[in-house]
């Protein structure tokens, strides 16, 4: 298991962790003095590797939606 220690502006520290809990990673907050650190860590399950590979064979297949830029993600988007 690795430990990354990261600072993150008290402003996105609420954003911040809720992308990193919907990774599946463990979150923990520590203060020094007057800043915010974010500890995070990464660990990778068995069940994840298999949603990755499946993803990856979806991807490959084409069965996947790809959007190149905004303009065509827009496109997608008003076409539903």
């Amino acid at each position: 298991m690795a430990t990354m220690t990261l600072q993150v502006p008290a402003a996105q520290i609420g954003w911040f962790e809720q992308m990193v809990r919907s990774m599946g990673w463990t979150f923990r907050r520590e203060d020094s003095s007057d800043e915010k650190s974010v500890v995070d860590s990464h660990s990778v399950t068995p069940a994840m590797r298999r949603r990755i590979a499946q993803a990856r064979k979806e991807h490959e297949k084409g069965e996947t939606i790809r959007c190149n830029n905004k303009a065509e993600m827009q496109q997608y988007f008003d076409s539903l």
